[in-house]
């Protein structure tokens, strides 16, 4: 015997509460194999629905697109930033800048390794300690560092602040209306498992078999045969 599974995702939601409502638009409501009742909350709880999972995907492609174009500011700033703290060390080395201002940048005097700079939070709070303290130096009399500049370093930094921020506000966007949409799901499952009991004690007394079954899945019911069995259309063949 085949069995009936309720829809695990947001588009298999929607098809079975569509497969009712749209049933209504073409037969008279009172030939429907739902109660009135039922069918009324369908079609209000659909449109809510339908809303919720358009702007979480909506937001979600936001993310996504605004995402790939971040990485790329990320990558830039984090190889600026990484050969500043290399060429700053090297001069260090040279005694051309005092090994005491490198705790002008918060750098360790005692290591000439560049901080770890893999997480985009760490790339931002260095990136603003290595401008400030190379502003800093400088406006002590100390000599720029070159290739690159920290005006370059800056440039690479900001663009990747922005779209870091960016970045931070379409996750807090994409995680809200998510949870706004999971928060209907329990809502949907119900609706939709009311609607398949109504149309199964319906349709109980039809037979064939197939023919009852049919009938449901007309109105959005999906079944499912176990392994060994056989659909209709398996066995004609």
């Amino acid at each position: 015997m085949p069995y009936r599974r309720l829809p695990n995702t947001d588009q298999a939601r929607i098809r079975a509460l569509k497969a009712v409502v749209v049933k209504a638009d073409i037969y008279n409501v009172y030939d429907l194999a739902v109660s009135l009742k039922t069918l009324t909350d369908a079609r209000n709880f659909l449109m809510k629905f339908e809303a919720a999972q358009s702007y979480y995907s909506e937001c979600f492609d936001r993310q996504s697109k605004a995402g790939r174009k971040h990485q790329a500011n990320v990558k830039t700033a984090r190889l600026y930033l990484s050969h500043f703290i290399q060429v700053l060390n090297l001069a260090v080395i040279r005694s051309e800048v005092r090994l005491s201002h490198k705790e002008y940048y918060g750098l360790d005097m005692k290591s000439n390794n560049v901080p770890d700079l893999t997480t985009e939070a760490a790339l931002a709070e260095w990136g603003r300690k290595i401008i400030e303290g190379e502003n800093k130096r400088i406006s002590q009399g100390g000599i720029p560092i070159y290739n690159p500049g920290i005006a370059k370093v800056k440039v690479h930094y900001d663009i990747f602040m922005e779209s870091y921020e960016k970045q931070k506000n379409f996750q807090i966007l994409t995680a809200r209306s998510l949870e706004a949409l999971s928060s209907m799901r329990p809502e949907a499952d119900g609706l939709i498992l009311d609607i398949w009991n109504q149309v199964e004690e319906k349709f109980g007394e039809v037979v064939p078999h197939e023919k009852r079954l049919d009938l449901c899945r007309d109105y959005g019911i999906v079944y499912y045969y176990r392994s060994g069995e056989k659909s209709k259309d398996e066995v004609k063949e």
